[in-house]
């Protein structure tokens, strides 16, 4: 990729007690990029992006958003740089006693300071963008589908408009249809806002389909980070027996057989 860094992670160390999870990580995100992390269960992806999103401070190494060393900033500077970014939770992490418009609404309350009427008229905005009709939004979240709350999670997600997405297992839960359907949107959104997408997943249609760009998690570090072909080449055990697999190889050739996308 040619643009920018906007993340850069260098020798990052991630300890619990006896247990080290990172042991000199490094990973980039660049600018305009999708960026899909996978890895063993238990690899860290999930530590990785509180690491960067600053809910964990790491026990060494350096992670630097917008070029700047989040953790090491004044609160008001640190809050600026956190409102560029919107993240969606694997569950979607709702409130279960807001209405979807309310939740989505709720950040440009608590952040951008909008009143109530303001903040739910541009909550219907961001509810259509993801492709939800504007009756959804009275309802709650234990009334609707996986994929509804994953949507309206992205629509909270994109509230205050960010330049990097988080997304933690975006698919998980969701049927086929609905998961490429999904994936789908975020390639569109990424065209249309100009975002960068950085992705936790399983789901390797989403990495055929919409990554630019694979990082694996294993041995406590990166293995590797660039394009699917490379990635796929790549001597290592894990990865051989995940992308050469019978799903690996029937998600391959699905992505060869997409119109305008390999």
């Amino acid at each position: 990729m040619s643009g920018a860094t906007l993340i850069e992670v260098r020798e990052l160390v991630n300890r619990f007690g006896a247990q080290i999870v990172h042991q000199g990580l490094n990973l980039d995100l660049y600018r305009g990029e999708v960026l899909g992390v996978v890895g063993v269960s238990g690899s860290g992806k999930s530590v990785l992006l509180r690491s960067i999103l600053g809910l964990r401070r790491a026990n060494a190494g350096s992670v630097r958003v917008f070029g700047e060393e989040l953790l090491a900033l004044p609160p008001e500077r640190r809050s600026q740089l956190e409102r560029r970014c919107g993240v969606l939770y694997q569950r979607g992490a709702l409130f279960s006693s807001l209405s979807l418009i309310e939740n989505i609404a709720l950040p440009l309350i608590e952040h951008a300071g909008l009143d109530r009427a303001s903040a739910e008229r541009l909550a219907l905005v961001k509810l259509a963008l993801v492709g939800l009709p504007r009756e959804a939004g009275t309802q709650y979240p234990n009334a609707v589908s996986g994929g509804m709350i994953k949507r309206a999670a992205l629509a909270r997600a994109l509230a205050l408009e960010p330049e990097i997405l988080f997304l933690d297992e975006p698919t998980a839960g969701l049927d086929p249809i609905a998961a490429a359907a999904f994936d789908q949107l975020i390639l569109t959104l990424r065209d249309a806002l100009g975002l960068s997408v950085l992705l936790v997943t399983h789901d390797l249609d989403t990495l055929y389909c919409i990554c630019d760009r694979v990082g694996v998690l294993a041995q406590q570090r990166v293995l590797v980070a660039d394009r699917l072909e490379v990635v796929a080449a790549t001597d290592h055990p894990w990865i051989v027996e995940y992308f050469h697999g019978p799903r690996g190889r029937a998600a391959a050739q699905a992505a060869q057989r997409a119109p305008g996308r390999a």
